[in-house]
């Protein structure tokens, strides 16, 4: 029998493991192994790709270098988990990436922030040196499967409709806020039937 494909979990900006609470309490068990790395971001100080070398460090300790995983990033994190797919070898080991309103074309709301005190948050900014980065060459996502949530009406991501992958399948969650996507009942359902796809 196939070993299972372990689901990482990649929290964003001001935000633990602990915002995927509701999500683990609904999937019950049904997406073991789990790991839900913890990736201090000192208020928005450390740059994205520093936290994504800990996403590394973090996968290699609990499955080693090869076996195969799947990805969800929220927010940032969404981000965070593109950089180590796409700028850090992880591609050839995920089977799919789900994103979850992340500023993936960056968010208006980085704008004023300046990157000598906040990076991380600066990398979020609308073409911003990592995302022209990511965006330069596509081919390690289009070898995965790609799925992204988004929020119209998001007030973090702004505007909410670009914080999506610019490849793979592209789903609007109805809710109102930032906050909910991962709390709502309209939008923990079609989250949890991707997860849970075979």
């Amino acid at each position: 029998m196939a070993e299972p494909v372990p689901l990482v979990l990649v929290h964003g900006l001001w935000d633990t493991p602990k915002v995927f609470r509701s999500l683990l309490h609904e999937l019950n068990h049904r997406r073991d192994p789990l790991l839900l790395p913890h990736l201090p971001h000192g208020l928005g100080s450390k740059p994205l790709l520093d936290l994504a070398q800990r996403l590394d460090e973090a996968i290699r300790t609990a499955f080693g270098p090869e076996r195969p995983i799947d990805l969800l990033g929220f927010s940032m994190g969404g981000v965070i988990a593109r950089s180590w797919i796409q700028l850090l070898g992880g591609a050839p080991r995920t089977r799919r990436f789900i994103s979850v309103a992340s500023p993936h074309q960056g968010t208006l709301i980085a704008l004023p922030w300046p990157r000598q005190w906040l990076a991380g948050i600066a990398d979020m900014k609308p073409g911003s040196g990592l995302l022209e980065r990511l965006n330069a060459d596509l081919d390690p996502l289009r070898r995965i499967e790609c799925c992204s949530f988004y929020c119209p009406t998001d007030l973090t991501v702004v505007p909410g409709w670009q914080g999506v992958l610019p490849v793979g399948r592209r789903q609007l969650l109805p809710v109102w806020r930032h906050d909910r996507l991962l709390l709502a009942p309209q939008a923990m359902q079609p989250l949890l039937a991707e997860l849970l796809r075979p």
